[in-house]
């Protein structure tokens, strides 16, 4: 079994059984670090408290998630002021972006969901991941992920992670050349729209994850998503395209120890 590091997952959302569970289980199945993103200030609090309880296999990453709505001014301020306070315990600023899937589900509801005060806040998590440099994750899919790379290019800021990325051709070229790294999840193994993409990326700008608590169809249905679906995910991503096993494994895991420079090789 190989060294894997889980680049998305929220593991605050866990149960704390299941929790328990996953990081009982890491030393055995070989998980060197889960990125543990974060959906608002508490989120971001539990998950700065897990880091400290488990050392280094959890890394905090400190953001606000943008499929909700949008707390008071004062909030965010809270919240950008706490970042800053603890950006010594953070790998990144994150999970932020666009909310797509809420603006689609108002579409599908005959209402319209104001992207632009979604817009400018992205735009202020770039520039604090900028002012503290640090990487930044990102929630911005399909269209979405255009306009974010818009306001990294104006921004000057390359440090970026597209998780879960879904997206046109161009855009996907867009993304690529200006360096910008995306991650798979464990529905590589089944999505024939991810395998896709992951066919046309750079192989080192590409990372895994898993984005649990998600839960995945396929072979995976019905189960509780975890670190470990990596070591089923992987092998895919290896047929697809052309790399040995054993020389995925060591890629992906390159990748995503420099990205988020953890110090891990």
């Amino acid at each position: 079994m190989h060294t894997i590091i889980d680049a998305h997952i929220h593991l605050d959302k866990y149960t704390q059984e299941e929790r328990q569970s996953i990081l009982l289980e890491a030393k055995q199945q070989q998980v060197a670090g889960m990125v543990a993103v974060s959906m608002d200030l508490d989120s971001c609090k539990t998950n700065q408290m897990l880091a400290l309880q488990h050392g280094n296999v959890i890394l905090p990453a400190y953001g606000f998630h943008p499929e909700q709505a949008l707390p008071a001014d004062n909030v965010i301020a809270d919240l950008f002021a706490w970042i800053r306070q603890n950006a010594a315990d953070a790998v990144a600023i994150g999970e932020v972006g666009l909310p797509y899937y809420s603006a689609l589900e108002a579409k599908r509801r005959g209402s319209r969901l104001e992207q632009a005060p979604y817009i400018e806040l992205l735009k202020h998590f770039i520039e604090l991941a900028k002012e503290l440099d640090l990487p930044i994750v990102l929630h911005a899919v399909y269209e979405d992920a255009a306009t974010a790379c818009g306001l990294l290019e104006e921004a000057g800021y390359d440090k970026a992670h597209f998780h879960w990325y879904k997206g046109d051709p161009v855009t996907t070229e867009r993304m690529a050349r200006n360096g910008y790294y995306i991650s798979f999840t464990p529905d590589i193994v089944y999505e024939e729209e991810i395998q896709t993409v992951v066919k046309q990326y750079p192989l080192d700008q590409l990372m895994a994850e898993t984005d649990g608590p998600w839960l995945f169809e396929g072979p995976f249905l019905g189960s509780v998503t975890r670190p470990e679906m990596l070591h089923r995910s992987i092998p895919v991503f290896s047929k697809l395209t052309g790399l040995e096993e054993q020389v995925a494994y060591r890629l992906l895991f390159r990748n995503t120890n420099l990205f988020y420079r953890l110090n891990k090789l």
